[in-house]
């Protein structure tokens, strides 16, 4: 081979590598249903717009919203021809079985989004099209039309064995979709397995973000991998919250802001909200596209 033809293909193969890098930086989730899913109003913001307090309604958000309070969301807010990529699964891995919902692309995803359950739950809570306002339906929909792929699974606990079973199912995931950056959201309780998955570096490094959907805190996060590569953090919590109190859960966001210079976290305050208000309410798709945006 010549010269001349070696530094073209040089030239190109690194032109390829550019770009590729340059998609997967500006990966952006589809559209759906933006305007029934945003926030109703911002009552005040702070931090340079980290912390938002929102305005939260019962009557409006949930009552308005649903066709039975509750049980079944209003036809409006939901897709559910999102079924044809839906998958119930069991896989075999060192830590034993996970069933798991899975929707969208097992393979080549463009992104990987996990949400674990709280106390009492199981993996169907994750795809129910119908309860909490249809924001299940919705992510769903973002990752299925954006060439992504959410998972929905069951786990023994929320303690070590728990962890090591939801690591291996991303581990699994994320070496069929090389590149794919990971987002795991947790539930109530299941915000210890975020709080463990962080400690993980195998797992951290495939983290794109936590969110943390009326859930706990953990102060060993500040001394864990996930925080030394300023995985961002999103935090959505009811301000009427009676099993994890609100304060305690703002004075943790404050603690990672001042720990770390600019570290990418945000909180949403649902003023008047209660312990289950951040999973119906929580933004998907502003909150997705903002963490993929991070270098």
């Amino acid at each position: 081979m010549s010269l001349a033809r070696s530094c073209i293909r040089l030239a190109f193969a690194g032109f390829v590598v550019a770009f590729s890098g340059v998609n997967a930086q500006a990966l952006e989730l589809a559209s759906q249903k933006d305007r029934l899913f945003a926030y109703p109003a911002v009552l005040s913001s702070s931090d340079g717009g980290a912390y938002r307090v929102v305005d939260y309604r019962e009557m409006r958000d949930i009552n308005g919203r649903d066709a039975v309070p509750e049980r079944r969301v209003d036809g409006r807010y939901i897709s559910t021809g999102v079924r044809r990529a839906q998958q119930d699964l069991a896989l075999q891995t060192k830590a034993g079985t996970v069933r798991h919902v899975a929707v969208g692309k097992t393979e080549g995803a463009s992104a990987i989004v996990l949400y674990l359950h709280g106390q009492g739950g199981n993996r169907r809570q994750g795809v129910d099209d119908f309860t909490f306002g249809g924001n299940f339906n919705r992510i769903k929909n973002l990752m299925a039309k954006s060439g992504g792929l959410y998972l929905s699974p069951d786990f023994s606990d929320f303690e070590a064995r728990g962890a090591q079973e939801i690591a291996a199912l991303i581990a699994y995931y994320a070496e069929r979709s090389p590149g794919a950056r990971v987002f795991v959201a947790c539930g109530s309780m299941g915000g210890a397995l975020c709080w463990r998955l962080a400690q993980d570096r195998v797992t951290a490094d495939r983290l794109g973000g936590l969110l943390l959907l009326g859930s706990m805190w953990n102060d060993a996060f500040l001394q864990s991998p996930a925080f030394a590569e300023r995985v961002p953090v999103f935090f959505g919590h009811g301000s009427e919250d009676r099993v994890f109190p609100v304060g305690s859960q703002e004075a943790f966001f404050r603690k990672i802001r001042s720990s770390a210079k600019g570290y990418p976290a945000r909180f949403v305050r649902f003023e008047s909200g209660t312990h289950g208000t951040p999973i119906r309410m929580s933004d998907w798709r502003e909150t997705l596209n903002w963490m993929l945006a991070q270098p």
